[in-house]
């Protein structure tokens, strides 16, 4: 089985080597990895602090661990922060973030490679957040007596860990040293298999959007004199073209009497002209924007990355994308401001969203006419809104305090 790994992983990096000249993120993958344990080991040679090292599979995950990398770096002053990322869409957002002291990508889980970047990077502790459970890296830090934890996880029955063949898998995650889980049906599910070193914490978004939603605001201009008006708004987050059927008539229909800002997941040309299309004369994209235009436009289109979380303070209302294709994207950062939340059908492996659906404050759709009576319902009822954003705000703050838990476990650094 270790051979068959170590076959899909290779096989896996060839085939993103041979679609980059048509694919700019297989692209990014491939020039990121070029040279770059010599670029690692050039990056340390002169950092005599130790360090702590936390890896991202991506984006979402970065921001899981967000908050417990500044914990850590609380906790342990005197150690440097090393972030890892596996995919271009975390690495290319977060390769300047001030909260970590260095940002590399993660070179390919080969034998040679953990070893190489284990002995330049030397962790006091290696963090993983959510996934990826890399064999030879486990296995590298185990053999070096360096723990491994990871945090926020969350597993389902039907992954291979608990299959009849997933020995090997299995094996894996016997390697860590523990493992924070998100929920109690997770942990269970460690504990059938023989694992013992199982805590549930909870997730640590809860701990990033709450702090989010309570700091001081990041001032800016355009988004406010685009909201000046007092007109409701409604904020589409981490739209995908699939979205568009279901969410482009919500936004004619009430294009008079309200406001949208829509954050594509992904800022492509394609998915722009696709958002513009649906709202044609009404408009503007934000990297083109003046205060006068954005007075004039009933569309704002985020057409940079980073700028989501800080959206939502504006909203009335939210729709999350990503439920209409592949999964849903993260519906906390809504929630914590109080939002409803609408989106797609395909919810059922978020249990954040699941939550909220349960307790009436999100509300999937499998159509455009769903989509539509689901919104209307709140729109034409101020109170029915208002209950929301109270279920909201409370589920949010009483879900929060993962950091501190997981923290408090992590005495094992010399």
């Amino acid at each position: 089985m270790r051979f068959l790994y170590s076959l899909g992983l290779a096989l896996y990096a060839l085939l993103l080597r041979l679609v980059a000249p048509f694919n700019p993120k297989a692209a990014a993958w491939v020039a990121g990895r070029r040279g770059l344990l010599p670029r690692i080991a050039q990056a340390l040679a002169a950092e005599a602090a130790p360090r702590l090292w936390v890896h991202c599979a991506s984006l979402g995950e970065f921001e899981q661990g967000r908050p417990l990398i500044g914990g850590l770096r609380e906790q342990y002053p005197g150690h440097k922060i090393v972030l890892t990322f596996f995919s271009p869409s975390g690495y290319e957002v977060r390769k300047n973030w001030a909260g970590a002291d260095y940002v590399f990508y993660l070179p390919l889980d080969l034998a040679v490679n953990a070893q190489a970047f284990v002995a330049t990077v030397q962790p006091r502790l290696a963090v993983f957040v959510k996934y990826e459970f890399w064999y030879y890296y486990l296995r590298e830090l185990r053999e070096r007596g360096i723990p491994a934890v990871v945090v926020a996880a969350i597993f389902r029955p039907g992954q291979v860990f608990f299959k009849p063949w997933g020995g090997f898998f299995r094996k894996i995650l016997a390697q860590l040293q523990h493992i924070f889980t998100q929920n109690e049906e997770s942990a269970e599910l460690l504990r059938g298999i023989g694992l013992t070193r199982v805590s549930v914490a909870g997730d640590t978004r809860f701990d990033t959007v709450a702090a989010t939603a309570l700091a001081a605001p990041r001032p800016l201009p355009l988004v406010e004199a685009f909201v000046a008006d007092g007109a409701p708004v409604l904020v589409a987050g981490s739209t995908w073209p699939e979205d568009l059927p279901a969410l482009a008539p919500l936004l004619r229909k009430h294009a008079r009497a309200m406001r949208f800002i829509v954050a594509p997941h992904e800022v492509s040309e394609a998915h722009l002209l696709e958002v513009e299309a649906a709202m044609p004369g009404l408009t503007v994209r934000y990297s083109r924007a003046t205060p006068a235009t954005v007075a004039e436009a009933r569309l704002l289109l985020i057409d940079n990355v980073g700028l989501l979380s800080q959206l939502y303070r504006f909203g009335r209302f939210a729709y999350i994308g990503g439920a209409f294709g592949a999964g849903l994207h993260n519906t906390l950062e809504a929630a914590a401001f109080g939002l409803p939340v609408f989106f797609g059908p395909r919810y059922a492996k978020f249990q954040e969203a699941v939550a909220l659906v349960a307790l009436g404050c999100a509300f999937p759709a499998h159509s455009a006419q769903e989509l539509e009576a689901a919104f209307d319902r709140l729109y034409y009822n101020e109170d029915a809104r208002l209950k929301v954003q109270d279920v909201s705000l409370d589920y949010v703050h009483t879900h929060a305090g993962a950091t501190g838990r997981i923290l408090s476990h992590l005495t094992i650094i010399n």
